[in-house]
């Protein structure tokens, strides 16, 4: 087996540093945020943050055995390390690389408060000042999640009118590119196992992408997401119906797993298609990419191996002449770790924002102003992600039953 472990004897002696210990901590937003702490003997303690939901802290706690010690410096070979270490467990996919996703972008920050660097400094170039966010936001309460189970509002959430309201209200906050989930409760109805739409559950959709474009209009760009819920045929004709209104693009049409059945739909529609954030490490993206099964690519770092992995995903969409709009449910820590991303990448478009309903979400970091200005997120200058975690509202909403740091 491949030994990872630190074999570096030549370094200088301020660089010379080791891992004390890893923590996490469950803080429950919209979505269960899981944040991750790497403490240094150099007095410095980087932050990170795995994809939402279960199992991360137990795995984050694991690494520990063979994490302390090494050198935080290293943040890519210390992915590598776990991967390598938890093979046996999973660990080149799943719930293993989202946690060692965290710890990556933790070691990252603390290499930067280390170095004296910014995040996207240390990943390579920087393209821009700031990243483009766009809105994922709902109509009314068009759908809630609690442990796992999608349960569905009354129907009058679900109207044209509900959508272009709530449309209106968040382009009035300054976002000029907005999206919305496109799967509704009659998708059901005439059998919730197979995954094919009637015609009048496309047009009730149809109608709805109308409502929202008339009420925008076609300078803000539109999403739509519709989370993995459809049969290839009802895809493409879903795509078709809603090719008029422009859209920036319909998301996660189909079920991840298939590359050539995603590859069908995409090409069979001039809407763009967008999916990604369901696959793990460049290896499970490559053929998705090459093949042209995807307009435009969207994995989460947090889940997908990290800010390095995500780069070399980049890297291979950039040959293909792809953009890449990561997917982005976190709290402001894993928020940021996306924005020093953002600046790196060249093929980068527009990194998305999904705690519109959490009136906390800015307080979670030691800051003054909101992290999100007319859309955007600056790039920060400061060393590490540039943002520091406000422990004190990590404490109040930590999840029950959980530990904090």
């Amino acid at each position: 087996m491949r030994d990872y472990s630190d074999r570096v004897e030549n370094r200088e002696s301020d660089r010379d540093v080791e891992i004390t210990d890893i923590k996490t901590c469950v803080v429950e937003g919209n979505f269960e945020w899981n944040l991750i702490t790497v403490e240094t003997d150099a007095g410095v303690t980087g932050i990170g943050e795995s994809y939402r939901g279960g199992g991360v802290p137990e795995l984050v706690e694991y690494t520990t055995r063979f994490l302390v010690g090494e050198n935080p410096l290293d943040p890519e070979r210390l992915f590598r390390l776990i991967v390598q270490e938890m093979s046996g467990h999973g660990g080149t996919t799943g719930k293993v690389v989202t946690a060692a996703s965290g710890i990556e972008v933790a070691l990252w920050d603390a290499a930067g408060k280390i170095l004296d660097l910014p995040v996207y400094q240390l990943l390579g170039s920087k393209y821009r000042d700031e990243v483009r966010m766009y809105c994922d936001c709902h109509a009314g309460e068009a759908y809630a999640v609690e442990d796992g189970a999608t349960a569905y509002a009354d129907a009058e959430a679900y109207s044209p009118e509900a959508y272009a309201a709530e449309a209106a209200r968040v382009t009035d906050m300054g976002f000029d590119a907005i999206k919305f989930d496109l799967d509704l409760p009659d998708d059901n109805e005439n059998d919730p196992f197979n995954g094919r739409l009637s015609n009048g559950a496309i047009e009730r959709k149809r109608e709805i992408v109308e409502a929202v474009r008339d009420e925008i209009g076609y300078d803000v760009d539109l999403a739509f997401d519709c989370h993995w819920d459809y049969s290839v045929e009802s895809a493409k004709r879903l795509a078709h119906e809603l090719e008029e209104y422009k859209l920036m693009w319909l998301e996660d049409l189909i079920p991840p797993e298939n590359t050539s059945a995603q590859i069908e739909v995409t090409k069979a529609t001039d809407t763009p298609v967008a999916t990604g954030e369901n696959r793990f490490r460049v290896h499970e993206l490559t053929d998705l990419i090459y093949d042209h099964g995807v307009d435009i690519v969207t994995p989460d770092p947090t889940t997908v191996g990290g800010l390095a992995e995500t780069t070399r995903i980049a890297d291979r969409a950039e040959e293909n002449y792809m953009p890449i709009s990561p997917h982005n449910v976190c709290s402001p820590i894993g928020t940021m770790a996306c924005v020093h991303l953002g600046a790196t990448i060249p093929n980068f478009d527009l990194l998305e924002y999904h705690a519109l309903e959490v009136d906390w979400w800015d307080d979670l970091t030691e800051r003054e102003e909101p992290l999100i200005r007319d859309g955007v997120i600056e790039v920060p200058e400061t060393p590490g992600l540039g943002v520091e975690l406000n422990e004190s509202v990590a404490e109040k909403h930590r999840l029950e039953g959980t530990s904090g740091f």
